[in-house]
């Protein structure tokens, strides 16, 4: 299952440097690549310890990490929603996205200049709110149109529903607020689909901050905090700079080193993938045999037949049964014989509900 989270935020506050300690998977997992597929885009690893556990155990002849696509969005400026700077490439990226990594500046230095000449996270959220929230009621409005008439024929119910759901949308967007927090029911949501709202999209807020407040945050930190109380958003703290000299660092052992200096357990990015997983509902399974142990990405709440047809589809349409080992017995008994003598070895079917951690095989039959 490909992720893709986009990064955006302002020039100066750290976005592009953010960027390019994520470009370094030294730094989140000892010896897992990192590729580039274009200047502005790359797949990064998915730092978890538990791959590399079980790898312990059956020794395979690779390990293949999940990973994340992520895109450095470049180009917003005030006018991108109509098409100013690389507005309209700006625009479609974030599209393309299943979230969004806001980067907002939150420290002061006389040597970085702020492209509005002060330090000011709250602005700067809304500069940016307010570029995507024009586009999307762009996209809403454009919709409308389309389904009004037919909507007030009264002879197409679903057309009606419709045109209901997009007016909640407009006026919400109108009023300066995301599409995200707009009171509309799960069901309805599927009214806007096909129309890619950027601020339907989760966001995970990113504070930029100097090394000194990197553990207890700062004023500018709670401002954020506070400002997006409502939007059921996580808001994570990193510096930037200090993500950059631990990517530069060439052994896994002087990273953890420094780590251990400045009293931090893990390299910020590594929560920002971590949080990144949380906002989007995700989690993660393990193939585990001699050829290869591997980390596949689903969904929360995924069945074994869903959970097989992220491997191929054919395993889903085929699938016959799954065995399953629970993580924790399959790190305690330290091989998949040892758990199937104990009876930590299941047999499930098609309404098995992977649990995050599960080590799976699929029978199927095509």
């Amino acid at each position: 299952m490909a992720l893709k989270c986009g990064i955006v935020g302002l020039p100066n506050v750290g976005k592009s440097t953010l960027f390019n300690c994520l470009s370094n998977a030294k730094a989140q997992a000892a010896n897992f690549p990192f590729c580039t597929i274009e200047p502005n885009v790359g797949v990064i690893t998915v730092p978890d310890n538990r791959l590399t556990t079980i790898a312990e155990f059956i020794k395979p002849e690779r390990i293949v990490p999940t990973t994340i696509e992520i895109v450095d969005i470049a180009g917003l400026v005030k006018g991108a929603s109509k098409g100013e700077g690389l507005g309209n490439q700006f625009l479609g990226n974030i599209r393309e996205c299943d979230a969004i990594i806001h980067v907002l500046r939150c420290f002061d230095d006389p040597n970085v200049v702020h492209v509005d000449g002060s330090v000011n996270p709250v602005r700067d959220k809304d500069v940016i709110d307010t570029e995507l929230q024009l586009k999307d009621l762009e996209s809403v409005e454009k919709k409308i149109q389309r389904v009004e008439k037919l909507a007030k024929t009264g002879t197409d119910k679903e057309a009606k529903k419709a045109y209901e759901t997009l007016v909640i949308y407009r006026d919400h967007l109108q009023s300066g607020k995301s599409a995200r927090s707009a009171q509309v029911k799960e069901e309805d949501k599927q009214y806007i689909a096909d129309i890619h709202l950027l601020t339907a999209k989760p966001v995970l807020y990113v504070c930029n901050v100097d090394e000194a407040s990197v553990k207890t945050g700062n004023k500018y930190v709670e401002l954020v905090k506070n400002l997006v109380k409502d939007e059921n958003a996580e808001v994570i703290v990193i510096t930037a700079a200090m993500e950059a000299e631990i990517a530069a660092l060439e052994s896994y052992e002087d990273r953890q080193s420094f780590l251990k200096d400045i009293g931090l357990d893990e390299p910020g990015v590594n929560k920002l993938i971590k949080a990144a997983y949380r906002l989007l509902s995700l989690q993660t399974y393990f193939t585990a045999g001699v050829k290869e142990v591997r980390a596949w990405t689903i969904h929360k709440g995924m069945t074994a037949p869903q959970a097989a047809g992220v491997i191929h589809t054919d395993f889903e349409k085929g699938f016959i049964k799954a065995e399953v080992i629970k993580y924790n017995d399959f790190v305690s008994l330290r091989s998949e014989a040892a758990c199937r003598d104990q009876g930590k070895l299941s047999q499930e079917g098609k309404e098995y509900v992977v649990d995050d951690g599960d080590v799976m095989h699929f029978k199927f039959n095509v």
